[in-house]
């Protein structure tokens, strides 16, 4: 039987996730692409408007067309998209292209914008750090707004919308006094506040392995960071195509956006160009970091190498002294005197000695 050392968890590599099962398919055919979930789907609907508030969680998702047609603002949102056939009754509901539904169940998507005169299709990224793994975790979100809705679509239950939900229910901000394009910027601004929660905790991260770095690094040091790159290279993503997603939508070229909307875009427009800024400092800082810790490294291999070379040196000499009095020949006129052994002694310490003192002088050590 062999034992083998149990190791840290490999790094997460960033990949297609099973896009090979819509090979062959014809558009708009919706596959679930990335991880299915077990858990039943969870349909949640809230309708308001400045002064009254319904909300309701329904099983049967053809119940949403007639919640589309009360007064107000409607805010359907699904936590879990395995289930294709309530996906399909949504769609059919509200009239969702088949290239929606299709993007809605491919989680792989890069956050993006899509006009169909009618509603606007937005994709944007959530990110959650999980304490037990120590990592970030991506999930979609998937955003239809139009007049006088808007649909969400999760892969799970864990998000960060509550807070919108709550806002709504307590009349709380404008929300309420607002059209449905304010709610969708509300959605957006509340996922993107939750990426600053996230650079917090990698900022702490980095702040940590830089303490470690300047004292005794270790070798899983070099995976920390590693880890730590990826994990930038996963928020470069998320962030860099939302910015120019939240441009397309304060430039106002569709009819879903209204001007009272446009100045609360241009703050969210504000907010992502700070953290790409955030995001390259920290790229910044784990290259120089990674740097550092291959120079110290390399420093402490030549200090190792410069003392066994000096030792080394140093008995270069004695091993010919002794090596030339370790011959044993009869007739040598040193071995029948009675001082030599001490004289070679003497020799030795003296060779070794000057030598020493010569590297100090130099200062080689």
């Amino acid at each position: 039987m062999i034992f083998r050392k149990k190791g840290p968890p490999p790094i997460k590599r960033f990949s297609l996730k099973r896009r090979s099962q819509k090979s062959g398919l014809p558009p708009g055919t919706p596959v679930l692409i990335g991880d299915s979930d077990a858990r039943p789907v969870h349909i949640s609907v809230i309708t308001y408007t400045s002064t009254e508030i319904e909300e309701k969680s329904i099983t049967d998702p053809a119940e949403s067309s007639d919640w589309r047609q009360k007064p107000g603002i409607t805010w359907i949102n699904v936590d879990g998209i395995h289930d294709l056939s309530i996906l399909e009754k949504i769609g059919a509901s509200f009239d969702l292209h088949p290239l929606v539904r299709e993007d809605i169940v491919n989680t792989d998507q890069r956050p993006k914008i899509e006009d169909y005169e009618t509603y606007l299709y937005i994709v944007i990224r959530m990110l959650h750090f999980d304490e037990k793994q120590d990592r970030v975790l991506s999930e979609q979100l998937s955003l239809v707004l139009g007049e006088g809705f808007v649909l969400t679509f999760q892969e799970n239950r864990e998000d960060e919308l509550n807070t919108i939900r709550e806002r709504i229910r307590q009349a709380r901000g404008r929300v309420r006094n607002m059209p449905a394009d304010y709610l969708a910027y509300a959605i957006m601004d509340s996922v993107v506040d939750h990426y600053f929660n996230i650079l917090e905790k990698i900022g702490e991260r980095i702040e940590t392995i830089e303490e470690e770095l300047m004292g005794e690094p270790e070798t899983g040091i070099l995976r920390k960071i590693h880890q730590l790159k990826h994990e930038m290279i996963l928020l470069r993503k998320s962030i860099w195509p939302l910015r120019e997603v939240v441009n397309v939508l304060q430039r106002n070229e569709s009819e879903r956006m209204h001007e009272s909307t446009l100045l609360y875009l241009r703050d969210l427009y504000d907010h992502t160009i700070q953290i790409i800024d955030t995001i390259e400092t920290y790229r910044d800082v784990l290259s120089g970091m990674l740097d550092v810790y291959l120079s110290t490294n390399s420093n402490r291999l030549n200090s190792v190498m410069k003392v066994l070379t000096m030792i080394a040196t140093i008995f270069i000499p004695l091993t010919f002294l002794v090596g030339v009095y370790g011959m044993n020949f009869k007739y040598m006129p040193e071995l029948d005197s009675h001082w030599g052994y001490p004289a070679v002694w003497f020799a030795n310490i003296a060779t070794a000695g000057t030598m020493l003192y010569y590297f100090y002088k130099k200062k080689w050590f």
